[in-house]
């Protein structure tokens, strides 16, 4: 029969090219785990990582979980401001300018300055805009820089973006070109940094911050890393620094930063400056100075040579509007023809979110004085730092009073970074049960407490040396009570795998 016919084809086909045949019926398809970009594979994130999967497991069973492993304020019970929230509202719903009534609701400034980001627009939020963001909102952006650095600053300089985040990683893209580019990052880091450097096919440089000297760096550590990577091939294109330091806390000085800046200056080093908890300083002693003022400061030919690029965002200070996804990068010193190449990335988007670009634009430019609006503004900003500030000092006082815990004071940003000196034996149950140390002490102070942290290992740290990080954005309330809970976890389990008491404190 035809049919018969046919099969018989198929047969002879199918032996002829067996080999052909079966490699493309044995093929994965594209999403197959096997079959993924290995860079992918690579990516770890401990902020999203098992303890946080863990902690959600058990908040889903019931048990009442303190989700203090991100800096999310607004998700511990900070409130948002009221004035940003009311201009945003407005442009969302601008139908509730034409209404007679509007003036009953909201107030007269907010009003105008929801008519002034819906005129920057080409037809309101629903509008994409330039993929650099709304020029008029660049423009303020440089006008803050400008008033806070007192040297101008150029909105074609400035890229609006998805929160701080993507524009590290628009420029870690940009920078890396393979596996030998390197990019020098302090340890303990940031995830984000170790994700995207690994997404990106490079090779992280740690250079480490000393704990014992409240986290400073040391430039000699910093030519150790360069001269390693070297000697394995890899090329140094760019640092990392943040300030104030996530997960550390601490605040480089105007002497740490001139150091760091020569020393971008003679390895020929992009420097590239995250500066999303400039508003979070809860000491007097060292105030936020940026990278930028530092670097013009200095004068030519350092102030000239040196490229920088600076991140901010409104996810972070005292507006904490993580959801929003607001953020900014500027760059100085980068030559014109790199500008374009990364205007042609960003254009690939097409445009940053636009609500969050009017919160940044509102951040850079807030109520002021004489404004309806301004005390208000004032007092909310005000009680919300003042209550950060008095969090990081009962955190590290907390963590102080605990047996084998030590803890350096909290200068700004916010997270509390303390250093568990774990047991031997403590160690040895990790190892047993397949864990890492600290994280096999961060899963058990979850399903005893209910706080969900982050084990120091996410970040990076010394060999032998265990650390976990929390945030201090817990209610100011609940802090005590907190702060008890983990004290009486943390000295039970001393004393469970303690073989004598003793341990000798920084």
């Amino acid at each position: 029969s035809r049919l018969g016919s046919y099969l018989r084809v198929l047969v002879v086909c199918f032996s002829a090219n067996s080999g052909k045949e079966n490699n493309y019926l044995i093929m994965s398809k594209g999403l197959d785990h096997d079959t993924l970009n290995e860079n992918v594979k690579k990516v770890q994130y401990a902020v999203r990582g098992e303890l946080y999967l863990r902690a959600s497991e058990l908040q889903k069973e019931g048990k009442k979980i303190i989700f203090t492993n991100v800096g999310n304020p607004h998700a511990l019970g900070q409130k948002p401001l009221s004035f940003p929230r009311q201009v945003v509202a407005l442009c969302q719903a601008p139908f509730l300018l034409d209404d007679p009534n509007v003036g009953l609701v909201f107030p007269a400034d907010a009003i105008a300055r929801a008519k002034h980001y819906l005129s920057l627009t080409s037809g309101g939020l629903g509008a994409y805009s330039d993929s650099r963001g709304l020029p008029g909102i660049r423009k303020e952006v440089a006008d803050f820089i400008e008033k806070r650095d007192g040297y101008p600053s150029d909105p074609e300089l400035i890229f609006l973006t998805d929160g701080a985040s993507k524009g590290v990683m628009q420029m870690l893209n940009t920078i890396i070109r393979g596996e030998k580019d390197g990019i020098l990052v302090p340890v303990p880091q940031y995830p984000l940094y170790s994700a995207a450097i690994s997404l990106y096919g490079g090779s992280l440089v740690p250079y480490y911050l000393e704990e014992s000297a409240n986290w400073g760096l040391d430039v000699n550590n910093l030519r150790q890393s360069v001269a390693q990577a070297r000697s394995r091939g890899i090329t140094v294109r760019a640092m990392v620094i943040i300030n104030p330091g996530n997960p550390t806390g601490q605040c480089l000085s105007i002497d740490n930063l001139q150091e760091l800046l020569r020393f971008c200056f003679r390895e020929k080093l992009v420097l590239l400056a995250d500066e999303v908890y400039q508003q979070n300083i809860y000491q007097d002693q060292r105030p936020f100075i940026s990278a930028r003022k530092v670097l013009l400061d200095m004068g030519t030919p350092i102030s000239k040579d040196v490229q920088l690029v600076s991140f901010h965002t409104v996810s972070k200070g005292y507006w904490g509007e993580c959801g929003q996804r607001g953020g900014y990068f500027e760059m100085t010193n980068i030559p014109a023809e790199s500008v374009d190449e990364i205007y042609k990335v960003a254009s690939i988007s097409l445009s940053p979110n636009v609500p969050g670009q009017i919160f940044l634009g509102l951040m850079v430019n807030p109520p002021k004085p004489g404004d309806i609006s301004y005390l208000k503004f004032v007092q909310e900003s005000k009680t919300i730092l003042e209550s950060l500030r008095k969090r990081a000092h009962i955190m590290t006082n907390g963590f102080n009073s605990c047996r084998n815990v030590v803890c350096n004071f909290t200068e700004g940003a916010m997270y509390s970074f303390p250093q568990i000196r774990l047991p031997p034996k403590a160690i040895e149950a990790a190892k047993m049960a397949g864990k890492v140390p600290d994280v096999y002490y961060c899963l058990k102070l979850l399903e005893a407490t209910g706080i969900s942290t982050v084990p120091g290992s996410g970040f990076g740290q010394k060999e032998g040396v265990f650390h976990l990080r929390t945030t201090i954005l817990p209610a100011e309330e609940d802090m005590p009570a907190i702060m008890d809970s983990f004290k009486k976890f943390n000295d039970a389990f001393m004393e469970q795998y303690e073989d004598h008491r003793g341990y000798s404190r920084m």
